[in-house]
């Protein structure tokens, strides 16, 4: 195998690799061994017709399909790895020479790596955050925890409220006949919830538990059930029963059950200094962002196509994934939504161009200022990988490849790269909007 390349426009290369004609017959033949069952010659049993009178009969080219597949691969993999460059998408085939006795060509189109022209990346501005936590953001926090440890309790005597949960049997109408999916047993609808149509839920409240009542609603012209789009309904609802939530008593007692202070004092005093530093990590996290992408702005890269193509399968396939790790296919959500494969890409596309510019001008950065990282950072990398994903760090290390170790300690460069941008950042005053605030 052989090859030259030839630098394009717009981060663009292509490799011309040429097989020799010796390593080309190699995969004709395996061409041949694999489709000689296939073909009929008069006078031979299937799959005992020699090459060359297939050949004869067919054309040498009748195995070139095939024969190419095979020479490929390998061909362009060794071609990729020997030669300077840093592919970063899909290589795009064209046949250059193919024939009998002969040397095969062909050729890969690449994208490759481009180049970023970083401008100002020190002494960027970003407005300072103010990390300040008052009361109300504390007795919020404590409302979400009293939520968390609340019990439903039944209720009998009084009619249903908001935010009661009522416990209905329903049956819906349309023109005086029930309709599919209209009925339901034993259903606990959240009053205020807006779960169901129109305002289905306000006309419960007031009802008693036992009492039968007709709601009329109508369905929204947007409906996605064809046949019921603006249809005037009529639901006979039976509430069963009433439930509502019973918030724990704010005190002593609470606190001591639910941290590990036995005073309601000290549970906020914790509250109020664990909402702080939450803060102050929110805070940092913004301005790292603001500084990134200043920088990005700031940076030139002209990125080449493909690569923008292939970033966006990518994050096409890994949201893909998680839609299946929710127990639905992709197929039935591209049904639900109304969505193709290429409307979708073309909505991640401009994400995908966004990952790829903040990524090789992250990289330019650590380039410019010689940032490695440090064996600790490396492992802080892998701790906060397995803290993700909930695995085991050490089980982790001992299962990576060699790949995924090269990633991972990339990506701890990366991150020093934006503690080195937000260190060298310049915090400034928030700008006066002229209104006098209380």
């Amino acid at each position: 195998m052989s090859y030259t390349v030839e630098n394009l426009e717009k981060s663009m290369a292509k490799l011309t690799i040429t097989v020799s004609a010796d390593e080309f017959e190699k995969a004709v033949v395996k061409s041949y061994n694999k489709n000689k069952n296939r073909i009929s010659i008069q006078g031979f049993r299937r799959g005992k017709a020699p090459r060359k009178m297939i050949e004869k009969m067919y054309g040498p080219e009748i195995f070139y399909e095939d024969a190419v597949d095979f020479a490929i691969p390998d061909a362009y993999d060794e071609a990729a790895k020997a030669c300077d460059l840093e592919i970063v998408s899909r290589p795009e085939i064209d046949i250059v020479d193919i024939g009998a006795g002969k040397d095969f060509v062909f050729s890969a189109t690449v994208a490759v790596r481009p180049e970023v022209t970083l401008g100002q990346y020190k002494g960027i501005e970003v407005e300072k955050k103010e990390v300040k936590v008052v009361a109300a953001d504390v007795n919020a926090e404590i409302e979400r925890v009293r939520e968390q440890n609340s019990r439903i309790v039944s209720v009998e005597d009084r009619a249903v409220e908001k935010d009661d949960t009522a416990v209905i049997d329903f049956e819906g109408f349309v023109d005086g006949e029930p309709f599919k999916g209209g009925k339901g047993t034993d259903y606990s609808l959240v009053i205020g919830s807006h779960s169901f149509i129109d305002n289905f839920e306000d006309q419960l409240i007031g009802k008693n538990k036992g009492d039968e009542v007709d709601v009329n609603v109508t369905f929204p012209e947007e409906y996605h059930e064809e046949s019921l789009k603006g249809k005037p309904a009529l639901f006979k609802v039976t509430i069963k029963e009433i439930k509502r939530k019973e918030l724990p008593e704010l005190n002593d007692e609470f606190a001591d059950e639910v941290s590990e202070f036995e005073t309601l004092k000290e549970y906020k005093a914790s509250v109020k200094k664990t909402l702080t530093e939450k803060k102050k990590e929110e805070a940092e996290r913004q301005k790292e962002n603001e500084v990134i992408e200043k920088v990005v702005d700031l940076a030139m890269i002209e990125l080449p196509e493909p690569m923008v193509d292939e970033q966006t399968r990518q994050m096409a396939q890994e949201f893909a994934i998680r839609i299946q790790q929710q127990g639905l296919s992709f197929e039935q959500y591209m049904q639900m939504t109304g969505m193709t494969m290429e409307s979708m890409m073309a909505q991640m596309r401009p994400d995908a161009e966004k990952r790829i510019r903040t990524r090789l001008t992250l990289e330019a950065v650590a380039d410019a200022e010689n940032i490695e990282p440090s064996d600790s950072d490396i492992e802080e990398e892998i701790n906060n990988l397995a803290s993700m994903y909930q695995l085991d760090a050490d089980n982790m290390k001992e299962t990576m490849g060699d790949e995924e170790k090269k990633q991972i300690s990339l990506d701890a460069r990366v991150r020093k790269a934006i503690e080195f941008l937000a260190k060298n950042a310049k915090e400034v005053p928030a700008k006066d909007d002229g209104e006098d605030k209380e």
